[in-house]
């Protein structure tokens, strides 16, 4: 007798605003899936095991975690597996791996939640076939993470890619939101800049503040992509999350990153 039943794991999204939770091999085999509110840690990861206990059929072979930041990534680290210096209020120096791998008994990786979308898009999605590819998510804020050859990169921390220094774009005077450094990717070029910038969302946004933004938006993004391509050589970059939604900004940005790479290298 044979048994042809696919090996299946846990998945869990920790986001700042919900965890999602699945069991399954593949998207295509996704046999348990629930979402959770992010309320405070130990009600919250209570809720988390609860669905991995409870979940017909067998327990998973192991269980991944993809976490909003800052998290601890080195496994030698005392405090590997934690949530860190976070902003998300009652979340600082929270573990997310060991109580669910104590929990659950089994295996528990560890990433960033823009690493383990990476590591999707390169098993499953726009970055099928790559060994060395960049993704990165544009939304109320900017996070991206380094596959590189075939391994989610990180080495003293995660990657901030999103606080990268730009040039300020022609005509543009607004300050920058991030709290930290200002007018760097994230400050000029996040959801909720724009918001900031034109008093409403950007998916509320026409006529001519619409293209005024997707104008600052291609520059803002083309000049972050150009020290993210200098730097790392990526075979491919892989965008996602709401902003890049805007109409005609992903045409307007391949030409202002070849622009802006003016024919050197890559």
């Amino acid at each position: 007798m044979r048994d042809d039943a696919p090996v299946r794991f846990g998945a869990v999204e920790a986001g700042g605003t919900k965890f999602v939770c699945l069991i399954g091999s593949s998207p295509d085999d996704v046999v348990a899936h629930t979402r959770i509110p992010t309320r405070d840690p130990q009600q919250t990861l209570a809720e988390v095991v609860s669905f991995f206990k409870e979940a017909a059929g067998p327990p998973p072979a192991a269980v991944g975690i993809a976490s909003f930041g800052p998290v601890e990534l080195r496994m030698g680290n005392p405090r590997y597996g934690y949530i860190t210096a976070t902003p998300k209020p009652g979340w600082t120096d929270t573990d997310l791996v060991g109580p669910i791998g104590s929990a659950l008994g089994v295996p528990v990786g560890f990433d960033t939640d823009v690493a383990g979308a990476a590591l999707g898009e390169g098993r499953w999605g726009a970055a099928r076939g790559l060994s060395t590819f960049v993704y990165m998510t544009v939304g109320t804020g900017i996070g991206a993470a380094a596959v590189i050859g075939g391994r989610s990169a990180a080495g003293l921390g995660h990657a901030e890619m999103g606080h990268i220094s730009v040039p300020r774009q022609p005509g543009d005077d607004f300050p920058g939101a991030c709290p930290f450094h200002r007018d760097c990717l994230e400050g000029m070029a996040a959801g909720g800049t724009l918001a900031a910038r034109f008093g409403r969302p950007a998916e509320d946004l026409d006529g001519a503040d619409l293209e005024q933004a997707v104008a600052w938006e291609a520059g803002y993004l083309a000049a972050g992509l150009r020290t993210i391509v200098y730097t790392i050589a990526p075979e491919r970059i892989v965008i996602g999350g709401s902003i890049p939604n805007l109409p005609g900004l992903f045409p307007l940005l391949r030409t202002a990153l070849v622009d802006a790479l003016a024919g050197y290298g890559a």
